[in-house]
């Protein structure tokens, strides 16, 4: 079932203290762009994530996404992450350089004819090599090679200040935008204080 969005009125609405809000950009394409696949560079590999453990799972998701306040997987019980992890609708990559994680991309196709790239990210010190652009395109030819008519993803205010332009050059377009509202996950201690300076803290007085 998806989320049962409420509109936002225009002009300001006060977020509760101990919360983050987030303005969150759907984009989708309609069809597989045209240009040859991007090779991955050399040293890098994308493999299945076969051992579907979810305290390792937990574990390169934090390194991944701390930095951009990833918390989804992070806060959800065994139980229900491991069924996540375990859907056979679900294509989950790890990226590898040098035999070493480097980052995380993960494909939903539990909707029929539709595909959601529903995490792709990288390790901080592994950014800048050209590997966004290729392992976008090996996400492009995955989610393509599948009978969809639809492949689309979300990004946010949250995220990597050049995810957006990232998606819009890979072929993705704009067509919905939401404002989302969750308790800090820091202040729970899902990810540590420190994560995601970008966002400040504003705790319950």
């Amino acid at each position: 079932m998806k989320d049962i969005a409420h509109v936002v009125p225009a002009g300001y609405s006060s977020i509760a203290p101990g919360h983050i809000a987030t303005v969150v950009t759907c984009l989708e394409m309609r069809e597989k762009p045209a240009g040859a696949p991007v090779p991955l560079p050399e040293g890098f590999a994308l493999r299945p994530l076969t051992h579907r453990d979810p305290d390792a799972y937990r574990s390169l998701f934090r390194k991944v996404g701390a930095d951009w306040l990833w918390f989804s997987r992070l806060m959800m019980s065994d139980e229900t992450l491991i069924n996540v992890l375990q859907n056979s609708r679900r294509e989950i990559y790890v990226i590898r350089y040098n035999d070493q994680d480097a980052g995380l991309m993960e494909l939903d196709f539990s909707e029929p004819g539709e595909v959601e790239l529903v995490f792709l990210g990288l390790m901080s010190d592994i950014t800048g090599k050209g590997i966004g652009r290729a392992v976008m395109s090996a996400a492009t030819e995955l989610a393509w090679a599948k009978p969809v008519q639809r492949f689309w993803v979300h990004t946010c205010t949250f995220d990597h200040p050049s995810a957006l332009g990232f998606y819009i050059r890979s072929g993705f377009k704009p067509y919905e935008r939401r404002v989302e509202v969750q308790a800090d996950p820091r202040l729970s201690g899902h990810l540590p204080l420190d994560a995601a300076p970008h966002v400040p803290i504003i705790a319950a007085r």
